[in-house]
Order: C-alpha cells, then structure tokens, then sequence
C-alpha cells in the first residue's frame, strides 16, 4: 500500500471514529431534554398548572388573563397552543442564523439553558399564580422547540443515509430511558412525599424544577461533542448575525420558495404536519384527560407516563428494526393505524379504571416513539446538502411549530362541550388524514429529487 492510499485510510478512520463520537454525543440531547417533555408536559404541568387555574377561577370557573374569559380547565391548552405559535416566529430566525454563521452549537446552547432556566423556575409556581405558570411553560417550550430543531438539524451532518434510521431511533430510545428513569425517582418522591416532609404541592413543584436542572445539567455532554460545520454561503463560525438575524423570515420564504422545486418535499411535510399534529396533542393532553375527565389520580398516571417512557424506548428499537426490513414509510403508515384504533378505543374508557388506562399506555408507547424516529430520519433524506438547519426548521415547525392547531381544538372543544371525551375523539381525524396524505409520498423519487442518494430500502 503506498503513502497517499495509507494516509487516506487514516483520514477516513479518523473520520469515521470522529462522526461515531459525534453522534454518540448527539444521543445525549435526546437524554437531556426528554425529561422535561415527560415529567414536565406529559405529567405534572398540565393537572397542576389546571389546578392552579381552577383556584384562581372566578364562581363560574372562569380565569381572566389579560382581561380574556377563559375556562380555567381550557388555560394549559390554551398556554400550550400560544407556546407553539411564537415557536413559529423564533425558529426561522434561528434556522437561518445556524445556515449563514455555522454557529449551530452556541444556538442550541443559548436555547437549552434558557429552557432549563424556566423550567427549574416552575418551583416557584403555586397558590394563585396560574400566569406565572403559563409565562414559564411559553418561555420552556419555545427554548424546547427551537432547540429540537438545531438538534435535528445535526442527523444528516452526523450519519449516513444507511444509518439513519438505527441513529435516530437509538437517540428516542435514549430519550425516553431518560424520561423513565426520572419518573421512577418522581414517583418516589410524589408517593412519599408525607415521609419526606413535604407537600403534595411541593413534591409536585420539586419534579417540575429538577426536570430544568436534569436537562442543564446533560446537555453540556452535546455541546461538547458535536461540531459547527463551515456555513454554507462559505461564512464560517465567526459569520456575522446580526445581520442574519432581521433576515429570518425572509430566509423562510427563501426556503418554502426553495422547497416548491421540491414538491415531493413539501408533500412530505404536509403528511406529516397533519399526523403529528394529533401525537402531540396526545402527548401534551393526556394527563389532563387522564385526571379530569377518567378522574385517575397523580399516581396512576406517574404510572402510565412510565409505562409509556419504557415501551416507546423499546418501540423505538423496534421499529427501527422493522424500517430495515419494510422500509420507514411502510413502518410509519402502520403505526398511524395503530394511533387511530389506540385513541378511538381511548375515548370510551370508563371513570376511575386504572387498568384500562395502562392498557391505552401501552398503546401510545408501542407506536410513540418509532413514528417520531422515522419520521426525523425519513424527512433527513429529503433534505438538500448544505440546507440542513432550514429544511429542519419547516420540519420542527411540522413537528411542533405548527402543532398549535391540535392543542387549541381540544381547548376549545372543552370549552364548548365541557367534555374532554369529545375533545379526545377528535384527534383520530389527525391520524386518518395523515395516513392519506402520507401513502401518496413516492419518497424514493422524493429522495433523488432532493440529490441525495436512495438507500436500499426506504
């Protein structure tokens, strides 16, 4: 073997062991922030920030912010929805900062720590102050979102078109082992909360703040390890951004122009607008519907939370395995059945039967996290090269940018019919459309459209 064939060896060695240490670093957001999407969306906020409500609530049960009639069962959806909506205006202008300056990893870091910061102030939330409780879940949740999409923004960056699917999957399975082991020290304390000398309030405000301390904590293992790529335009790390920054929403319309040359593209999107539309609204939502509606207590559904987190990792590893065989969109479009037959069935769950509710957990667990996993890695090979954090940025604002409309239907169905069943029945026509929508994507020609090579099976 001669000197340069040598060299080139050691160079791709080096590389390749350079993406494996990047992309185990990768796994470690989905570690991080995963505990505040399970203790802090799925479990705690949506009942207690309710409660709050309720106590502030006028004799008809109505709370008043900024002057608003709004039921107080209504609010968390309603701060949920409002939430997701300025995500749509902060993720444009970060998208195209991360392009233009290669500086994708401070981004991610200044969102991380702003979100970790309001959720470790949920502690403070309590007596009356519902408002306080809806402006720190608004600023968490923007920081979460954004944060989500610079994180995507890294797959294709880090991982072959081959690979994909198995890094993807292996990051949600990361994630929600995270999110389990965390609610079993949750359910600890909330249970024996009396032992450990504090209030059931207490407790729950203590689960609150250490899921901002855990995703703080983690995420320093992400930033440490991946790398910022040179900026596509040719501006490096040290790009100027305040330029950029005014350019946000002119590089979106740039980016949607851009994605009208790739229809199949954007007919992907639309897909997946729609289906994931519903599975965050389940997400967020269930709690809620759990103990107001089936009247279960804060046990229980710490319980099925966990049941979820540990089948969704094992779901996620699943189906990965499954994608290798039948492809990611055969395995996607199955799990959209599995969605609409789940949520139906849960609609007609009877009052104060835990076990039925475990068995809708199993459900949602089996399908939640490999239909997040293909989706990401699916949507990354019908990404153009260079355009990562922009074509990511329509894709988060698909995933949870724009899924405002799901949230804000049940709040309003439960305004109008103060019935969370009605609310919850919904939600099936999120999955029936998307399926639809989803099987008339041809996404192997979506794949070479974008220029990007098309794995074996897809």
């Amino acid at each position: 073997m001669g000197v340069e064939s040598a060299q080139a060896v050691a160079e791709a060695t080096d590389e390749a062991a350079g993406r494996r240490r990047e992309q185990r670093g990768w796994y470690w957001y989905d570690w991080a922030n995963s505990v505040y999407s399970t203790t802090v969306l799925s479990v705690f906020l949506g009942p207690y920030l309710t409660s709050v409500a309720n106590a502030a609530a006028d004799a008809d049960g109505f709370v008043h912010p900024l002057g608003i009639p709004v039921r107080a069962g209504s609010f968390y959806a309603y701060a949920v929805s409002t939430s997701l909506l300025l995500s749509v205006l902060a993720m444009p202008v970060a998208g195209a900062l991360a392009d233009r300056t290669g500086r994708k990893k401070p981004l991610l870091g200044c969102c991380a720590y702003a979100g970790a910061a309001a959720t470790t102030g949920m502690f403070f939330l309590g007596g009356e102050r519902y408002l306080l409780g809806g402006v720190l879940l608004v600023i968490a949740n923007v920081s979460f979102v954004v944060s989500m999409m610079l994180y995507n923004s890294f797959l294709p960056q880090i991982a072959g078109p081959d690979e994909r699917d198995a890094v993807s999957s292996r990051g949600w399975a990361f994630g929600y082992a995270a999110g389990a082991l965390v609610l079993i020290a949750d359910l600890v304390l909330y249970s024996g909360h009396d032992s450990f000398g504090v209030s059931e309030g207490t407790a729950v405000r203590i689960c609150l703040a250490s899921a901002g301390l855990w995703w703080g904590a983690f995420s320093v293992i992400p930033l440490r390890r991946l790398r910022d790529r040179r900026a596509a335009g040719g501006a490096g790390p040290g790009g100027a951004g305040g330029a950029v920054l005014g350019q946000g929403w002119r590089q979106l319309r740039e980016t949607l122009r851009d994605m009208r040359r790739h229809p199949l593209t954007l007919s992907f999107l639309l897909a997946y607008l729609v289906y994931n539309d519903g599975v965050q609204t389940v997400i967020t939502q269930a709690s809620v519907y759990g103990s107001q509606e089936l009247k279960l207590d804060q046990t229980t559904l710490i319980v099925a939370i966990l049941l979820v987190q540990v089948l969704a990792a094992v779901g996620a590893l699943l189906m990965g395995r499954l994608a290798r065989h039948y492809g990611a969109r055969r395995t996607i479009l199955g799990s959209l059945v599995a969605w609409t037959l789940t949520i139906s069935a849960g609609s007609f769950l009877p009052v104060k039967a835990p076990g039925w509710f475990f068995v809708l957990a199993v459900g949602i667990g089996l399908v939640l996290g490999g239909s997040q996993a293909l989706s990401r890695s699916l949507f990354s090979h019908l990404v153009p090269r260079g355009k990562e954090a922009e074509y990511f940025s329509a894709y988060e604002m698909s995933d949870r940018g724009v899924s405002w409309l799901g949230p804000l239907v049940f709040g309003v169905a439960y305004q109008l019919t103060g019935s969370y069943r009605d609310a919850i029945v919904s939600l099936v026509a999120f999955f029936l459309v998307g399926f639809v929508l989803l099987a008339r994507v041809p996404v192997g020609r979506a794949i070479a459209a974008a220029g990007n090579p098309v794995p074996d099976r897809i």
